[in-house]
């Protein structure tokens, strides 16, 4: 019976997990810990903002994978034709591709650091350990079961360690202002790129489809999904508050993987890096399969050669996003900048893009009833376009401007 239950919460819990695993990299919790470590409580209050957006365009995305059985892709191609396809499985790619360095380098550091040995071997092992994984005929089934324990070792690591360190409530409410102290708009700006995924929440109407969720229990679908990006949420805020509770006292500013391990000494002491680091492993491990089959999957279908995970040509493409990522973090040993600056010029362009579809795609089809807009939503919606030009804004400014 409980063996029961536990599959039919798996069935359940999937794809929203995959997309939480997927969004929640390294990148995330860097970015997450070193925000609590340098400005305590005051950034907190954009996580459940972006998390509002994210859950609104996740929603959308798993109405559209649960009333059609033609993928996200596919509906864009038949309405606005196949070169605005193009651009997002390309650009999706590249981004993927480009971001992919950081993933393999996590995961390789991790055991390097805990060995003493070059973090080498350990990406090439890894990458080979992910590619193993695409050629099982359950992939999605392994895929999802690895996201969610990874998620869930995340989670259980830094709620404890929250509950441990005792924030101080009063001031949490004091500094939960909306304002953006001095200096520390960048990293405000990151925090919303790594909460905000608009690509993840596309490829939640993929992941709907290759769950095989039909519209009979589409309420039901639609809260399992949005459970994933809850605990996106509650994860992030999380790291924040403890890199505040445990860090900022300490004057630690969050610069190594060793500082950001030191947010779970008070409840893990001496092992508390030893603890991180497998955290640090579980968020870049995870997204390394998960980014790779988002720019994989969908830079093939939008170039028509397939979308489903048993595809060889779909597979070989999500390899190709595994072995560059590998290939640059063996060379370079970090991600380039010229890398970046790529992915975030692909972003500028995508990003926008992507939102702009998923909202177009819903509203022509609002008229089916899993679809149905209501207000609230379509308003979320609207401000959640705005905040991605915002975003492309910002990207335009740092890149060629600044």
């Amino acid at each position: 019976m409980a063996e029961k239950k536990s599959k039919n919460f798996l069935r359940l819990i999937g794809p929203g997990f995959i997309t939480a695993a997927l969004v929640l990299g390294p990148g995330s919790l860097a970015v997450a810990s070193k925000i609590g470590a340098n400005y305590e409580f005051r950034l907190l209050w954009i996580v459940p903002i972006c998390i509002l957006f994210m859950a609104a365009f996740t929603m959308v995305s798993t109405r559209i994978g649960l009333s059609s059985n033609l993928t996200l892709i596919q509906l864009i191609r038949k309405k606005y034709g196949s070169a605005v396809c193009i651009v997002i499985g390309v650009g999706l790619f590249v981004v993927a591709a480009s971001f992919q360095a950081g993933n393999s380098i996590g995961a390789g550091m991790v055991f390097g650091e805990m060995f003493h040995s070059s973090s080498v071997p350990w990406v090439v092992f890894f990458s080979i350990a992910a590619i193993v994984l695409l050629f099982f005929k359950s992939f999605f089934k392994i895929l999802e079961r690895i996201m969610i324990a990874m998620v869930v070792l995340m989670l259980i690591s830094f709620v404890i360690t929250l509950i441990i360190s005792k924030p101080n409530i009063s001031l949490l409410l004091e500094q939960f202002n909306f304002s953006l102290p001095g200096g520390s708009e960048f990293l405000a700006l990151a925090l919303v790129a790594s909460s905000f995924s608009v690509a993840g929440a596309f490829y939640q109407s993929y992941l709907v489809q290759e769950k095989g969720w039909d519209t009979n229990k589409s309420k039901s679908h639609e809260r399992e999904s949005l459970s994933g990006i809850l605990i996106l949420g509650i994860i992030t805020a999380t790291v924040m508050l403890v890199g505040a509770s445990v860090l900022f006292p300490q004057g630690i500013q969050v610069n190594s993987a060793t500082e950001m391990g030191k947010t779970l000494e008070p409840i893990f002491g001496s092992y508390a890096t030893l603890i991180f680091m497998l955290g640090l492993f579980a968020a870049s491990f995870s997204s390394l399969i998960g980014n790779a089959t988002l720019g994989g999957v969908l830079l093939s279908d939008a170039l028509n050669v397939g979308r489903k995970l048993e595809s060889r040509n779909v597979r070989y493409v999500i390899m190709s996003v595994i072995f560059i990522g590998a290939v640059v973090a063996i060379i370079f040993g970090s991600l380039p900048i010229e890398l970046i600056v790529m992915a975030q010029g692909f972003t500028i362009i995508v990003g926008p893009l992507i939102g702009l579809m998923l909202y177009l795609i819903a509203r022509d089809s609002a008229k089916k009833k899993q679809l149905k807009l209501g207000l609230p939503l379509q308003t979320v919606l609207i401000f959640g376009l705005i905040l991605l030009l915002v975003l492309a804004a910002a990207n335009v400014y740092n890149i060629f401007i600044k």
